[in-house]
């Protein structure tokens, strides 16, 4: 007996201290080292953000000791008495979630500075997993295993809490310039790392637009979607379209791709924003019509 609640306990510190690995960013630095040559660049280390860091680190071991607890479900009758017997027994077979969608969006800011900012205020109660500045340096803000709070309310397909199974890239951009070589460069790489990582299907790389067509227009009609597409990022359109069908069920088509079409009017002009990108308007033209027909078969 004393043997297995020795081995049980030495589980729970080895369980414990991957779970730490992966959620907190306290990783001890390693002497300083003369580099070859030939090596990238030491990653830059300022002490602007140091009270934010140690914050982050605060709150991910206040989440490791939450997932560590092992209580049974006590579940009580109306009179408060134990309704039924409940006991712990751990699991060997269990892991930490992984995203299974990336949710592209644009900082609608002035600089990466004041998004950094937005991202470290309390008050603000938004973030991302990464930021990408017009430079293309990228900023990792949140563990990729722990949820940031980056898509808010809305809908795609079935899923309507994205926070909880995607990861939240911001590019700085206000909306109205087009996107920097640098940021389409280290976006590509940085989306094909995640994908490989997390095996994210082709189809569940997304706009804000996308998943909140009430809410949302980014990262809009400037953002480089068939690119993307190109890389095995979401989908495009054939070169060569086929023509829809008569009496084709746009609705349905919209739908079948993800799109909430509660507000029919504001999935077009999302869907638009994503594959056709010519104009925001509510209607669709025959080259949407057909546009919608081409993507609507590749889901």
């Amino acid at each position: 007996m004393r043997g297995l609640l020795k081995l049980r306990k030495t589980s729970l510190m080895l369980l414990g201290m991957a779970l730490l690995y992966a959620c907190s960013p306290k990783v001890a630095q390693p002497p300083k080292a003369v580099q070859p040559p030939d090596s990238p660049p030491a990653p830059v280390v300022t002490k602007q953000y140091d009270a934010t860091d140690k914050f982050y680190t605060n709150k991910a071991d206040s989440l490791l000791n939450i997932v560590k607890q092992q209580m049974p479900a006590m579940l009580y009758d109306s009179t408060g008495a134990i309704a039924v017997p409940s006991e712990w027994v751990g699991s060997v077979n269990f892991g930490i979630r992984k995203a299974n969608y990336v949710i592209i969006h644009y900082t609608a800011q002035d600089s990466v500075q004041q998004t950094l900012r937005t991202f470290t205020l309390l008050s603000t109660e938004v973030s991302a997993h990464y930021v990408i500045g017009k430079d293309g340096k990228i900023f990792h803000m949140v563990n990729d295993y722990m949820r940031s709070n980056h898509a808010g309310a809305g809908k795609w397909g079935s899923v309507t809490d994205m926070n909880s199974c995607s990861l939240g890239i911001e590019i700085d951009n206000n909306g109205r310039d087009p996107f920097t070589d640098a940021q389409v460069n280290s976006l590509l790489l940085l989306l094909a790392q995640l994908k490989k990582a997390y095996n994210i299907p082709a189809a569940n790389f997304i706009g804000h637009q996308d998943y909140a067509p009430k809410r949302k227009p980014d990262p809009g009609t400037l953002f480089p979607w068939k690119l993307l597409a190109d890389k095995g990022f979401g989908y495009w359109s054939d070169m060569i379209l086929v023509p829809a069908p008569a009496g084709f069920d746009y609705a349905t088509a919209l739908r079948l791709i993800g799109y909430d079409t509660s507000d029919l009017k504001a999935a077009i002009v999302a869907f638009k924003r994503h594959f056709v990108q010519q104009d925001s308007n509510p209607q669709l033209s025959e080259l949407d019509m057909n546009v919608l027909y081409n993507v609507s078969r590749k889901y």
